[in-house]
């Protein structure tokens, strides 16, 4: 939060401020909306730019404002900028990263196949995470954002609901 002059309160400044952001919003509003891509890109920006006037107002001079604004919005801007390269760069590595990897399915007969599909997906999910991740129940309950006991009981049912699956003479054709 901005220091207070000694002579002025916080209500004076939250004024001036608002003065400040009333005059000009919609300048620095177009001055991004002309520079970035899309409309939400131009209101994150502008968004911090009066962030950082609020939280550095006692340095704007009056007779500067507008400009410091704008000065201010270049410099999120070009922040705004080198995050999207950054992250459109990491996006490219993990994508080039993905297609050298194969996830492999275990082999596993057609009536367990059967049965597992039969299952609630939520059913499938735990007996996944356990089978296949090799997640305990503690790890489990994690995942799922629950007690290790909730998880326990959680899967024990979804076991349950597998071995029944199994049972059922539909699936042994």
């Amino acid at each position: 939060m901005a220091r207070a002059a000694p002579s002025s309160s916080n209500g004076d400044i939250a004024a001036s401020f608002e003065r400040l952001y009333r005059a000009c919003y919609r300048d620095l509003l177009g001055f991004v909306l002309r520079r970035v891509d899309r409309p939400e890109a131009a209101a994150d920006v502008v968004a911090d730019t009066f962030l950082v006037a609020w939280r550095r107002f006692h340095e704007i001079r009056p007779d500067q404002a507008r400009p410091w604004l704008f000065g201010v919005a270049r410099n999120v801007m070009a922040n705004h900028h080198r995050a999207d390269r950054r992250s459109a760069g990491l996006a490219e590595r993990l994508r080039q990263e993905l297609t050298r990897v194969n996830p492999v399915e275990p082999e596993v007969p057609d009536e367990i196949r059967r049965a597992f599909r039969s299952l609630p997906e939520a059913d499938q999910e735990l007996l996944r995470l356990v089978a296949w991740e090799g997640l305990a129940a503690d790890e489990l309950a994690l995942v799922l954002g629950c007690t290790a006991n909730a998880a326990r009981i959680r899967l024990h049912r979804a076991r349950r609901r597998f071995a029944a699956a199994l049972r059922e003479p539909s699936l042994n054709r």
